[in-house]
């Protein structure tokens, strides 16, 4: 039978461990004092968004749907004499204004134009006041910088999905911001419609 020997601890293992223990004196662990109540995480939400215009420009629609757990919340509105990116940035904006906390969103949109300028392009429009990089001013501005404010609130996460091919969620939204711009465009009416 073979006897299994333990060696004691390295001189590099003691210095990290005695590192560690000084680390945790200056940098301690956040704790709840007695009696309090603890930090609860961020909702995780996910928002589903889409727009719509009759023309581009012309009488056109938002949509979004919230979903949080079990529930879920559909809301649309539109704008007489509007573009398709104006709207679907609308919906976006929508979604994120209608939390009243900050929460985790997960953004479903058909729309390129929106993910890659939260992604990619709206944080280097700031650092150049709003221009592009071929030195033009952005378009929609006005709507960008909402939507950089309705940012600000919430952690997001950008998902795009094709628009018309399935997605159940996806078609709702289309249908709610189709029938929006439908209405705007009989009534001549603005603002939200639910």
């Amino acid at each position: 039978m073979k006897s299994k020997t333990t060696k004691s601890a390295s001189k590099p293992a003691a210095k990290r461990a005695t590192k560690r223990a000084a680390k945790a004196e200056v940098e301690p662990q956040a704790a709840t004092a007695p009696g309090a109540a603890k930090a609860s995480p961020r909702k995780r939400v996910q928002a589903i968004t889409d727009g719509s215009c009759l023309g581009n420009p012309g009488p056109g629609g938002w949509a979004c749907i919230l979903r949080y757990g079990e529930r879920s919340k559909e809301m649309s509105g539109g704008d007489p004499h509007t573009t398709n990116n104006r709207m679907e940035l609308m919906a976006a904006i929508q979604a994120l204004d209608a939390l009243t906390e900050s929460c985790a969103i997960e953004v479903v949109t058909d729309s390129e134009y929106v993910k890659n300028g939260v992604e990619s392009w709206m944080a280097r429009w700031k650092k150049n006041g709003w221009v592009t990089s071929a030195k033009k001013p952005v378009l929609n501005q006005d709507l960008w910088e909402a939507l950089d404010n309705a940012l600000a609130r919430h952690t997001t996460t950008w998902v795009w999905t094709k628009g018309h091919a399935g997605n159940a969620d996806n078609n709702r939204c289309d249908e709610l911001a189709r029938g929006a711009a439908a209405r705007i465009k009989a009534a001549g009416q603005t603002g939200r419609l639910e």
